[in-house]
């Protein structure tokens, strides 16, 4: 699939209020800092379609974008939040709960994990609470070009087992990088199956 347009359709703070025309939603969120602005951007082709900002945390809507006229990308804000209240925390976690739960157009949910590290307790709790709920969601390890390709895979290999320690099947995963448009076709191609 090649993203050809890419529009803002609307934000929302709740899926009830998310824009009118009912459409297939492929949702993107990760922890606070895990480049997924720029993997947005990076997809859709535009530098400027998602808000970048070296302040982790700027997300704080459910953002819509219309993408070909045929499906929507949904900007998510982002778990493990950056320095905010505990009120503003929680009103985050239940504005993504509600989005997760009750979007009936959401196909799928890209969870994006940074490869560089481990993968960290917040996203394995995180991702337990998708299984809990059975929502599909599949795995974007960021950041793919920080690492030489001897350690990238490494990395990878470890966080598998990780997360076979609490799996018994893995879930569709992918590796991407902003800066060197790693992974775009095959995240695209994998959405395109869908629509």
């Amino acid at each position: 699939m090649r993203i050809t347009e890419a529009k803002f359709a609307g934000s929302s703070v709740r899926a009830a209020d998310k824009p009118g025309r009912r459409l297939p939603e492929f949702a993107f969120i990760g922890r606070s800092n895990v480049g997924k602005s720029s993997l947005i951007n990076m997809l859709c082709g535009n530098s400027r379609l998602a808000k970048t900002s070296s302040t982790p945390g700027k997300t704080k809507l459910i953002n819509h974008f219309i993408i070909n006229d045929s499906w929507y990308l949904v900007d998510l804000p982002g778990y493990g939040f950056a320095k905010i209240s505990k009120k503003e925390r929680e009103d985050l976690r239940i504005m993504i709960n509600d989005y997760i739960q009750n979007s009936q157009e959401m196909v799928l949910l890209f969870v994006l994990i940074d490869s560089r590290h481990d993968i960290q307790k917040i996203d394995l709790e995180f991702i337990a609470g998708l299984g809990e709920n059975e929502i599909p969601f599949a795995l974007i390890f960021t950041k793919g070009d920080k690492l030489g390709p001897n350690a990238l895979a490494a990395q990878i290999e470890r966080d598998k087992e990780i997360l076979l320690e609490q799996w018994e099947e893995l879930p569709p995963m992918f590796v991407s990088s902003s800066e060197t448009q790693m992974g775009k076709k095959e995240i695209l191609d994998f959405i395109q199956q869908y629509i």
